[in-house]
């Protein structure tokens, strides 16, 4: 597998376990501490931590800072908004449309060079 291919697996398997630890709580640990939240979430970020430090390795060997930071972005999106309709249940709106359109416009800019050689 490439290394861009494999930074992008691992990234997005790191993005569901992070969307989770933020935002599962408030629907799942609602009526629980915030303590009890945050340590549950903690557990939950220690796999994502498992998975991104070995994808930005990866990723860094092929790329810089800035590709991979906004790749990153791209993926939260792409994570974020199934993760509001389909887990808690939120309404989906075109601002989410709107804003992958900002993110997609960013990753033409940052990627322009390459997409031209």
């Amino acid at each position: 597998m490439s290394p861009p291919l494999k930074t992008i697996l691992l990234l997005t398997c790191s993005n569901v376990f992070m969307t989770f630890a933020w935002y599962a709580h408030l629907r799942d640990l609602k009526g629980k501490p915030w303590i009890i939240a945050a340590l549950v979430s903690w557990g939950i970020a220690l796999f994502e931590y498992l998975l991104q430090v070995p994808a930005n390795r990866i990723g860094h060997q092929v790329m810089g800072v800035g590709p991979l930071k906004l790749i990153q972005e791209v993926i939260t999106l792409s994570v974020f908004v199934p993760f509001c309709v389909l887990y808690m249940k939120e309404k989906l709106t075109l601002d989410y449309l709107w804003a992958g359109m900002c993110l997609m416009g960013a990753v033409y800019f940052v990627f322009r060079q390459q997409l031209a050689n």
